[in-house]
């Protein structure tokens, strides 16, 4: 229940923050934007003081230590799959090209319009 409590006030103060940024429309921008980044800041602090708070958390520690064992390709290799991929699609976009022709030239013959 408390865990509900807290995440239901970090959620309003991010809303207040927001509300603060238009409450302040006449105010310098810098104001604005402070307010919106204090109240996200401020019920980001309040969300990881709950359980599903410090979950999120461990989650996102994890999935960043993840991220950093992952072998990346070489220069090489993604030059090779991009050239790869761009071939594809020129081959593709003929093949399609050549499908729409015929099909617009069988239409038109079926349609009794002959070769125009």
């Amino acid at each position: 229940m408390v865990d509900n409590i807290k995440i239901a006030v970090a959620g309003m103060l991010l809303v207040a923050g927001i509300a603060a940024f238009y409450y302040w429309s006449e105010s310098l921008m810098i104001i604005r934007v402070v307010a919106v980044i204090g109240g996200a800041a401020a019920g980001a602090v309040v969300f990881l003081t709950t359980a599903p708070g410090r979950e999120f958390f461990a989650y996102s520690q994890e999935a960043i230590d993840e991220s950093k064992r992952v072998v990346w390709p070489t220069r090489k290799e993604t030059l090779q799959t991009t050239g790869l991929v761009f071939a594809f699609v020129v081959v593709m976009a003929i093949f399609l090209w050549l499908v729409d022709a015929g099909l617009l030239w069988a239409v038109r013959l079926l349609m009794g319009q002959g070769d125009t």
